[in-house]
């Protein structure tokens, strides 16, 4: 029905929703360009809209009604956003994002950092006076410093007038640690670290407000562990971010747990940037009274009422450097006097002197250290200062001079209010005189005297701002000294604190008084128990120095001390302080309470203390109010030990809580004289943090989250603390409890007590603290100075010195001493001490004295030193002074085996001389007993060994006896020959049999060893009654050298009880093996040998997955058993390497090889020492002793056969998935990488390409057209390869001939004594079946896969059958168009691999299978037979001998390698390569190797480094890991930093799993396809240098991927290194591994190094160094001294081999280099042994390059070869003016020549003449014409 018009009411609403709509529109369009509504400039009033954005969170949110009664008429009226949180305790009205300033124009650059004005956005007013114009000002004061300052940019405001930090004169630091970026529209200031691009202080999150009397600032803070802030009491160390606010105004208050203010004033944090270590800290230089307010998201905010808003940020790489950077600004600690150290005793409420008398006598008698005696202002006549109770005290002179008299001190407390009324017996000169100089704080008219009310009445209040007062205050001081010989000032009642709010004519009502905010202090009333705020000072109102009140008072008490006291220290206790106090004074906690929740908070207190550098700090022990119970102050006493400022004191009309008072024999009386008497003995410790703090800025008390910081469980920790690094505190805090729940951080710790060692680590545990007790630790790797203690300090400075030693798990620690005189002043800036560093080790504890500048009068002599976790008895001290050497007699050598303590006493060591003390320790090693899991007690005893336990849950708790194992027949004696010696051992039967009715022991063994050359032996142990099994494989063993062995490099020796073999180098006499420890054994199927290694540098054994290239020797154990095993931690996978190379402490290297083929694990041990255990077999090692690890590798190879040389195009980049659906997706892959001209050679296919994977088979669904595709890639000039699987299907219905042809030719292996085949199953699918892979793995194997048989690879036989299949699959006779013509081999899961355990039906040898000792395996629960074959399966050797499959599992894949590369040779006529997934020592003689099925995954490529320098130890040199990873779907970043990285592997060869996404380079964008190319042209680039290095691995045995020690093997950091790689000796390789960086840390050795691509030379050495690493790129260095061939790059390298050759010649330090290029046709068999090979050196001496050539045959194509191209790197600075080119007797000018006088680069062109390479040729540069 149609409508002919509109109503009224519905034409308005149409309008109103239009106007809304166009509302939201604007918006919604603000908001989504992030611009704000505009303001004005102008002077007129225009209506402020605030912008209130819905996407901000509840925890986000910035108050704008911090004043009580918040509503939302209220809250709309200041322009903010009104709405209800959802949750959580977050403000309803909050600001709205238009509100602040904004920046005018861009910041302007000044010589300290830059400075910019802000202009106010236009907004209503919070609280009135806002200043429109700012002036902002940065400083970049030092690289971990910012400062920026906030003010009027037209008047100047109050500033606080701090006397240490002095005006920043610049220049801005060049470097800083921090980048700063302003915002500019609201103006906000973001401070980030460079190094983490972490966000600081990040102040755009909530408006600048800046009013008169209203400062308010937010910043967002990377995470909520904030510490300090004060001073309140707060609770924990870490603060509830949860909506909290701190009032900051010193006020006297009780510190009763609430949230108020109280007497001190700081306003500086620390905060966490996470776990990585690092932290900064924030401080607001403002007196002010202020407010902060955390909240959640985490951040904080700032509203001060007065002042500027003046900011520093430190930048710590710790917490300790965050405070030691706060404290190089404010001030550093001073120094104690060492009798301020001892304990102390106070109270108020000594009713007489006599009182006092009293309570010293009863503590003197029960002999309590105890040092000083304090009075509070009971001694005064009515309160007075400077005066004392003539009546009650009138023998105060005379005590303080009996105290004096005991070695004791005296300490008074003096009140800044004086009284206004007379003495008793005349005037008060004191107040007179005062009066008379103008010394009082006056009223708001600046002249008369402010009259408060105190303790002595009417009172009037010093201005110590006023120097007059300072002068009054000094002379006063001076004058009551001469009275009373006190020692020492507490300063009290200094926030300033009156009984009169305000005065006693109360307070003007105006804004001082009542600001227009007042922050939430306490009673909300600015002048509550203080002064009025317009109280006149001489350097300002109150109001802004009332905060700065005690501050002031404590520099007057400085200025007293110095003149009381000159040249002396004392000390000084104040109440009230503010940032940079600790200069010069300590702190208490102030008036706190006998009660649980105190003792508890006091250590908070304490913590936050040492961030605001008052480390002079404790906390009234006992409690100040109410009576302590006997448990509370036993308690307490028990912590207060180990206060900094340790006193006892408590209140008026409260019962005594002095140790004495509860009885000569209490319990707490015994407790607290324990612990005071451990506080002395440490008081050198102690005294020595105090200097550090003084020196260094340092903390004294310390939160462990200081020691560790990337530890989570510290970051909450403060029921515990430290004293420095080392003392570990931890105290009970409740009531009726001897159990506490603590943290013990990641270090070795000891009890202090007893010594031993806790075995807990990195955990929280349930700690037993008995009620005399207190939990105190002692950190290893840590020394202390101790000394005696006495009852004073005046008696323990005499006594003799001592050293607690706490060893770390290397067996080391070191310490520091500090002493002096203990009192004088700056004895440190006068040189007027002595200065001690401690160190241990390797049992040896040097005493060094790094200063002298002070003689003690005592003749002090360091007598004791206790060790702790000294793993053995010290069987001789030696005492070493100068040249003299004094053996320390045994009965001075305690040893308490049970807690590992040492305690050496009677030394005489003199003060002030250096010293070393060395011992000897009848080491005990720990050779584990019961490798298996479940060791217990009884079962260890059983076997004949030691049960301990052990404090590393790593060591074993069951080990050997040390003579355990077997012993010299010396009736036979040793027999020796010119080249060998040998002798009978028998087995030492005063120990069981090992595994006794399970395996039997073999009682006598025969142990030959054989010298083969004078680098080389052999030794072998075995039973020379009954034949055991020994690998098959022919070793190339040298002939023995005839002579008499003076040339050789050892000498070996046979020791006895327990017998072993010692095998040394004679040059440097270091032992290389030492079998002569406990636990040798030899049974049928376990057999173990122990040797001591001569380092912890250990690399090799495999195949497993190592975290480092160096192995960690802390208890770890490795398992070797081929595998069908992904790589993983601990995981034993494909193959079976038992060798190892070593580096001695004097940089030779050595290598061992165990020829052992039987399942076996190694353990590496700190010691450092490694045990084989083996299951099978003989111990039949080789010991190669190199001088270098090259040529380690070099000697090794020659024993066990050099690597295959591979053909030429195997170098080329190759492609692989499984899971090509069909030959269309393959031929896909190959056009679009033709098309993307990325290079590529190699294309696979896995198992997809077959019919149900069976070998030999095609697919004619899906990969019909493969042969088609091959053969169109081989004709343009592509490689293929194809993968082969041992297993054979014998399930077929129709004829197949693998399976029937083998079974004709009796290939496969069978049971024992049977011709039934042993199944097993593999990926064969059953024929005529549907495979449902929705089904689990379990279902498939049971009903899809077929029966598979395992060729016998031994058998002669077998290989003729291999070849024979292969060459069917090539040539298919029946139909050659079907044949599949490939260049390669890949065999896969031939370790050998099985789905399903042992066999189809079982296995029947449950010993075999399972053996007595499993070796740490992968599923070592599951038996052997895991995934593969049985044990029992009978093979045979090509000689006919029967071998189980027990003996011979690992070589396997080793005995299908070569007759596969034979056959692979034989068909196509070429070299080809195979590439095996299983291997074993020799494989590399035939095979390349893949580092299995990995996993995409970032750490994946620092493993695949390890990996390839660990095959290049086992000859192994073409080896790679799958690029991008096998499993799991890759990442853009990953695949392509990984592409930058296997551009460098020697097999290079992206590949992953099915069903994973493609991961090939043009499966990417065009920026991923553009920076794969270009890193693939570089290799392409190399490899005329890559194949250079293959044929010199081929000849002479050496690495290709080579690790930096290698080649710098004297530079211990390269021992290190495995994140950085060679090619060669000159190529280096520093890749990106971690996800997200753009820079790498990279090690430079000590070598000329330049950039690859751009020919620039690093300019550091032997030196970490960060590298800018961007996305497209991946960082390559030529070493100085190489030169490098190249060639011009093609698509393949069918088609580079063709182009011209060029020479990078990178210039050493004496202008010279060297290179070769060997060169053949790269693809003909055996060329090397052929000589059918081009061989050329290269070598340039400063200016001229001359080609030696080595050899050549015409056969090597090098006549082909041409060189176009010389660069020249680091050719000099004079240009290059002239090139020359002599060649066949002919000379050329060239003048095609580029020369780089910045880069020092001389690029020549040599294309336009034909200079092939195998003719000498010579080529001259000159700077001359």
């Amino acid at each position: 029905m149609a409508r002919g018009q509109f109503s009224k009411l519905e034409v308005l609403l149409i309008v109103l929703f239009i106007l809304v709509v166009i509302v939201a529109i604007v918006l919604i369009a603000l908001l989504a360009t992030d611009q704000q509504p505009e303001t004005t400039d102008k002077g007129e009033t225009l209506p402020f809209i605030s912008y209130c954005p819905h996407t901000i969170q509840d925890n986000d949110r910035v108050n704008c009604f911090p004043d009580d009664g918040a509503s939302k008429k209220d809250c709309e009226a200041r322009g903010c956003c009104w709405k209800p949180v959802t949750s959580g305790n977050g403000p309803w009205c909050y600001f709205a994002s238009n509100i602040g300033y904004r920046v005018q124009e861009s910041p302007r650059k000044t010589p300290r950092g830059f400075e910019t004005q802000l202009n106010r956005l236009h907004s209503p007013s919070l609280y009135g006076k806002d200043i429109e114009t700012l002036l902002l000002t940065a400083e970049m004061q030092t690289t971990n410093r910012f400062r920026f300052k906030i003010t009027d940019a037209k008047k100047r405001r109050y500033e606080v007038p701090h006397e240490n930090i002095k005006p920043f004169k610049g220049p801005a630091t060049s470097n800083p640690n921090y980048e700063v970026e302003i915002k500019q529209n609201p103006f906000g200031i973001v401070v980030t670290r460079k190094s983490s691009r972490t966000v600081l202080f990040d102040t755009s999150v909530g408006p600048l407000l800046f009013a008169d009397q209203y400062l308010q600032i937010t910043a967002k803070l990377p995470s909520h562990n904030i510490y300090g802030l004060g001073e309140h009491v707060h609770k924990h160390f870490r603060h509830d971010t949860n909506w909290k606010t701190w009032p900051i105004f010193t006020r006297d208050a009780f510190p009763n747990g609430g949230m108020h203010n109280l007497y001190g004033h700081h306003t500086f944090f620390m905060c966490l940037e996470g776990d990585s270590g690092l932290a900064f800290g924030v401080f607001l230089l403002n007196s002010n009274a202020m407010e902060v307010e955390l909240q959640p998201s985490p951040s904080i905010t700032y509203r001060t009422i007065g002042g500027v808003l003046d900011f520093y940020i430190f930048l710590g790489s710790s917490p300790e450097d965050v405070v030691r950077e706060y404290l190089t600004l404010i001030g550093k600690p001073m120094m104690p006097a060492y009798w301020s150290l001892g304990f102390q005793l106070s109270r108020w409420g000594y009713k007489s002197l006599d009182e006092v008398k009293a309570t010293v006598e009863r503590n003197r008698k029960i002999n309590l250290p105890y040092d000083t005696q304090i009075t509070d202002i009971d001694y005064m006549e009515n309160k007075k200062d400077f005066t004392y109770d003539r009546e009650k005290y009138r023998n105060l002179p005379e005590f303080a001079h009996d105290l004096h008299n005991h070695g004791q001190r005296y300490i008074i407390i003096l009140d800044p209010a004086i009284s206004t009324q007379k003495l008793i017996n005349g005037p008060y000169h004191s107040y007179d005189r005062g009066t008379e100089m103008g010394v009082w704080i006056n009223e708001s008219d600046g002249r008369t005297p402010l009259l408060g009310e105190v303790w002595p009445g009417e009172t009037v209040f010093p201005d110590y701002t006023n120097p007059q007062c300072v002068k009054w205050w000094v002379g006063e001081c001076d004058k009551f000294y001469q009275d009373i010989k006190y020692d020492g000032l507490w300063i009290d009642m200094n926030e300033v604190s009156s009984f009169k709010p305000g005065s006693i004519k109360g307070c003007i009502k105006n804004n001082w008084n009542h600001p227009p905010f007042i922050p939430r202090i306490l009673d909300k009333l600015m002048y509550s128990k203080t002064l009025c705020m317009d109280a006149q000072q001489t350097q300002g109102i109150h109001y802004d120095l009332h905060s700065l009140y005690g501050h002031s008072m404590i520099l007057a008490t400085e200025q007293v001390i110095n003149h009381v006291f000159p040249g002396k220290r004392s000390i000084i206790l104040s109440r009230s302080t503010f940032a940079g106090s600790g200069k010069y004074t300590g702190h208490w906690l102030g008036d706190n309470a006998a009660n649980w929740n105190d003792i508890k908070w006091a250590i908070p207190g304490m913590l936050e203390f040492n961030l605001f550098g008052i480390p002079y700090i404790g906390a009234d022990i006992c409690g100040f109010f109410d009576n302590s119970t006997e448990e509370l102050c036993r308690r307490w006493m028990q912590v207060g030990a180990f206060y900094p400022f340790c006193r006892n004191h408590n209140a008026e009309n409260y019962a005594p809580q002095d140790p004495a008072a509860f009885g000569e024999n209490s319990l707490l009386v015994n407790s607290s004289k324990h612990y005071l008497n451990i506080r002395y003995t440490l008081l050198p410790y102690l005294y020595t943090l105090f200097h550090k703090a003084h020196v260094y800025g340092d903390t004294v008390v310390r939160p462990l989250l200081h020691e560790f910081p990337s530890d989570n469980a510290t970051w909450t920790v403060d029921r515990q603390f430290l004293w420095g690094p080392a003392l570990l505190i931890t105290p009970v805090l409740d009531p009726g409890q001897e159990f506490v729940n603590a943290y013990v951080p990641d270090a070795v710790w000891y009890d202090y007590e007893t010594g031993a060692a806790i075995t807990s680590r990195k955990q929280f545990v349930n700690m037993h603290i008995p009620a005399a007790k207190l939990g105190l630790h002692v950190r290893g790797g840590f020394i202390f100075p101790t000394q005696q203690p006495a009852n004073t300090t005046f008696y323990s400075r005499k006594n003799p010195l001592g050293l607690l030693i706490a060893l770390d798990e290397q067996g080391k620690a070191s310490g520091e001493l500090f002493w002096d005189d203990g009192e004088s002043r700056d004895t440190f800036q006068k040189n007027l001490y002595t200065d001690y560093q401690f160190t241990v080790v390797e049992n040896t504890l040097h005493i060094k004295v790094v200063k002298k500048g002070y003689t003690d009068p005592n003749q002090l002599k360091f007598e004791e030193i206790r060790i702790l976790g000294i793993r053995s008895v010290p069987t001789s001290v030696n005492v070493i002074h100068g040249t003299q050497v004094t053996m320390l007699p045994p009965e001075n050598i305690k040893y308490d085996a049970e807690t590992k303590v040492a305690h050496l006493t009677g030394l005489q060591l003199i003060f002030g001389e250096p010293y070393s003390v060395q011992w000897n320790s009848s080491k005990i090693l720990k050779i584990d007993c019961h490798p298996e899991e479940n060791a217990n007690k009884s079962v260890c005893k059983d076997r004949g060994c030691i049960w301990a336990r052990a404090d590393n849950h790593a060591e074993p708790w069951c080990f050997y006896e040390s003579d355990y194992g077997y012993i010299m027949n010396v009736a036979k004696g040793i027999r020796q020959t010119a080249n060998s010696k040998s002798v009978e051992i028998k087995r030492n039967t005063a120990y069981p049999e090992r595994y006794k009715g399970q395996t039997p022991t073999v009682e006598t063994l025969q142990v030959d060893v054989t010298y083969l050359n004078d680098h080389m032996l052999n030794f072998k142990i075995f039973d020379p009654l009954i034949k055991r099994f020994e690998v098959p494989i022919q070793l190339n063993i040298p002939n023995p050298t005839p002579g008499n062995g003076f040339s050789r490099l050892y000498e070996v020796e046979f020791v006895n009880y327990p017998f072993g073999i010692q095998v040394k180098r004679k040059s440097s006499g270091t032992t290389i093996w030492n079998s002569q420890v406990g636990g040798f054994t030899f049974t049928d199927q376990f057999i173990q040998i122990t040797t001591l290694l001569p380092s912890k540098y250990i690399y090799g054994f495999g195949e497993n997955e190592h975290r480092s290239f160096r192995h960690d020797l802390n208890w770890n154990t490795w398992g070797m058993f081929a595998k069908d095993q992904p790589p993983g931690y601990k995981l034993n996978s494909y193959g079976s390497h038992p060798f190892y190379m070593g580096l001695e402490e004097n940089y030779k290297a050595h290598g061992v090889f165990l020829l052992n083929s039987n399942a076996m694990d190694v353990t590496l041990q700190p010691d450092p020492a490694l045990t084989y255990r083996t299951i099978g077999g003989i111990l039949d090692f080789y010991m190669v002793l190199g001088s270098t690890p090259e040529e380690v590798v070099e000697q090794y190879t020659s024993l066990i056969g050099r690597p295959v040389l591979p053909p030429y195009w195997s170098l080329g980049f190759q492609l692989c998935q499984y899971g090509y659906k069909n030959d269309s997706e393959v031929a896909d892959l190959y056009r679009d990488m033709k098309n993307a001209g990325i290079p590529y050679d190699i294309q696979y296919v896995d198992i997809d390409y077959m019919e149900r994977q069976l070998d030999f088979t095609l697919d004619e669904d899906d990969f019909q057209n493969l042969p088609n595709l091959f053969k169109q890639m081989r004709s343009e000039g592509m490689r293929t390869i194809i993968i082969l699987d041992p297993a054979i299907s014998g399930n077929e219905t129709q004829s197949y001939k693998a399976f029937t042809s083998g079974l004709d030719k009796n290939v496969f292996i069978n049971w024992k004594g049977s011709s039934d085949i042993v199944w097993g199953k593999v990926w064969p699918d059953f024929p005529n079946v549907t495979v449902d892979t929705s089904k689990d793995w379990d279902y498939q194997v049971k009903h899809y896969r077929s029966y598979t048989a395992f060729p016998d690879f031994f058998r002669n036989t077998t290989a003729e059958w291999w070849q024979a299949a292969i060459r069917d699959y090539y040539t298919n006779p029946t139909d050659p168009n079907r044949s599949v013509k490939f260049d390669g081999l890949w065999i896969d899961m031939n370790e050998p691999a099985s789905f399903v355990h042992g066999s189809v039906t079982g296995c029947l040898d449950t010993k075999l299978n399972k053996p007595p000792y499993m070796p740490a395996l992968e599923s070592k629960h599951m038996g052997l037979n895991h995934k593969t074959m049985c044990m029992e399966s009978e093979q045979f050797l090509a000689d006919g001998t029967s071998v189980r499959h027990y003996d011979v599992h690992n070589l396997y894949g080793w005995s299908q390698t070569k007759p596969t590369l034979k056959s692979l040779q034989n068909i196509t006529g070429e070299r080809g390569i195979v590439v095996t997934r299983s291997t074993f020592p020799t494989s590399g003689q035939w095979a390349g190797h893949w580092l299995g099925d990995n996993t995409a995954a970032w750490d994946q490529m620092h493993k695949s480094i390890i990996g390839m320098m660990e095959f290049s130890l086992f000859g192994i040199s073409y080896t790679g890991a799958d690029i991008c990873g096998f499993f799991k779907n890759t990442t853009y970043e990953l695949c392509l930093r990984w592409m930058q990285l296997g551009a460098f592997y020697p097999y290079s060869r992206n590949h992953n799993s099915i069903g994973c996404k493609r991961q090939d380079p043009v499966a990417w964008n065009e920026t991923f396809q553009n920076i794969s190319r270009d890193i693939l042209l570089t290799r392409y680039k190399l490899l005329p240098f890559l194949y250079t290095l293959m044929y010199e691995a081929h000849h002479n045995g050496t690495t290709v991927i080579r690790p930096l020690l290698h080649e710098f093997f004297e530079d211990r950091t390269t021992w290190d290194i495995d994140r950085q790689f060679l090619w060669g000796g000159a190529l280096m390789i520093t890749p990106a591994l971690e996800e997200g960086v753009t820079t790498v840390h990279a090690y430079i050795p000590d070598s000329r190094w330049y950039d690859w691509f751009t020919g620039k030379r690093i300019l550091q050495r032997r030196k970490w160094i960060k590298m800018s690493t961007p996305l497209d790129h991946i960082n390559v260095h030529v070493r100085g001294g190489s030169i490098i061939p190249w060639q011009v790059p093609g698509n393949t390298t069918y088609y580079s081999r063709k182009n011209f050759l060029g020479l990078v010649v990178a210039l050493d330090d004496n202008q010279a280099a060297k290179g070769r290029l060997y060169w053949d046709d790269g693809q003909s068999i055996d060329t090397v042994e052929r000589n059918e090979y081009f061989l050329a050196e290269f070598t340039v001496d400063k200016n001229t390059l001359k080609t030696k050539i080595l050899h050549f045959n015409q056969t090597s194509t090098a006549n082909e070869l041409k060189l176009g191209y010389l660069q020249v790197w680091g050719a000099g600075t004079i240009p290059i003016k002239n090139v020359t080119v002599t060649y066949e007797n002919v000379t050329y000018t060239n003048i095609n020549f580029q020369y780089e006088p910045q880069s020092q680069e001389l690029s020549i062109e040599m294309i336009d003449e034909v200079f092939c390479i195998d003719k000498p040729l010579t080529i001259i540069w000159k700077t001359e014409p």
